[in-house]
C-alpha cells in the first residue's frame, strides 16, 4: 500500500500554538514514505505565525508553508487538499492548528486506512464549549434533512482520507467554499464510500482567540442553508 501521506492544517493568527503544533504533528510522518509532508496554508495572518513558521523550515525539511491561499478557513482546506492531491498524496490527513486536537491518536485511524476510503473523527466531549457542539448537532441534523445522510460529526477538523476519493468531490465546490469539511463528509456518505467514525479527544484551544464566533457562525449557518440547496439539486440532477 501507498504511504505518501500530507498532513495538512489552515492557519491563522495562531503565533501562540504554530511552534507546538508543527513540531508535535510533524512526529507523525515518521516511518512514512519520504515524500511524505505537513504542509500549512497561513495567509492573512496579521500576527507572527508566518515568521514561526518560515523558521521551523530551517530544521522541518518536510515543512511546507502556503502563503497564497484565501485568508479564511474553508478555502484554505480546499487549497491544502488540492495541493496535497496535485504532489502526489495517497493520503490525507487534515487538522487544526490550534492545539486542540492530539497527534497520539493519529496511529489508530492511519492503522484502518486498509479498511477504509476515510475515517473521520467523532468529538465526544469537546473542550470548545456547549455552544459549539450545539451547532454540530444542528448541522448533522440538517444534513440528515437535506441529504439523508446520518453522521455524528460532520465537521471534526481530524480526518484521514484517501486522496483519489477527494479529488472526486473536491471540485465540486467553490475554491472559496466555506464549510468544505461538512461537505466532503456529506459526500463520503451520500455516495456510499467506505468510511467510518472514531472517537477523538477535542481539547480546549490551546492559545490565542479564535476567529470565529456565534454570530458569524449564525451568519455561516444562514448561507449554508442555500448552498445546501444547491448541493441537493446537483446531486439529483446528477444521478437522473
Amino acid at each position: 500500500m501507498s504511504d505518501v501521506l500530507y498532513v495538512v492544517l489552515p492557519a491563522y493568527n495562531e503565533e501562540e500554538n504554530i511552534e507546538a503544533v508543527v513540531k508535535s504533528w510533524y512526529a507523525v510522518l515518521d516511518g512514512k514514505d519520504d515524500n511524505s509532508r505537513i504542509v500549512i496554508a497561513d495567509s492573512g495572518s496579521m500576527d507572527k505565525t508566518h515568521d514561526i513558521l518560515t523558521g521551523l523550515q530551517e530544521n522541518f525539511s518536510k515543512l511546507v508553508v502556503l502563503s497564497e491561499t484565501g485568508r479564511y478557513h474553508g478555502e484554505k482546506v480546499i487549497a491544502l487538499y488540492e495541493y496535497a492531491i496535485k504532489n502526489g498524496a495517497d493520503w490525507i490527513f487534515q487538522t487544526d492548528s490550534d492545539g486542540q486536537t492530539n497527534p497520539d491518536e493519529f496511529a489508530a485511524f492511519w492503522n484502518l486506512r486498509s479498511e477504509y476510503d476515510g475515517i473521520f473523527g467523532k468529538r465526544i466531549a469537546r473542550g470548545d464549549g456547549k455552544s459549539r457542539a450545539f451547532v454540530e448537532k444542528v448541522v448533522c441534523f440538517l444534513l440528515k434533512l437535506y441529504f439523508e445522510v446520518n453522521v455524528p460529526d460532520a465537521n471534526a477538523p481530524f480526518r484521514l482520507m484517501k486522496s483519489d476519493v477527494v479529488k472526486k468531490y473536491l471540485y465540486k465546490m467553490d475554491s472559496d467554499y466555506n464549510l468544505p469539511n461538512i461537505m466532503m463528509t456529506t459526500y463520503f456518505s451520500h455516495y456510499g464510500e467506505k468510511m467510518c467514525f472514531k472517537e477523538i479527544s477535542f481539547k480546549p484551544r490551546q492559545g490565542g482567540v479564535n476567529s470565529i464566533n456565534i454570530l458569524k457562525i449564525v451568519k455561516i449557518g444562514w448561507k449554508a442553508l442555500a448552498d445546501f440547496k444547491r448541493f441537493k439539486k446537483e446531486m439529483k440532477d446528477a444521478s437522473d
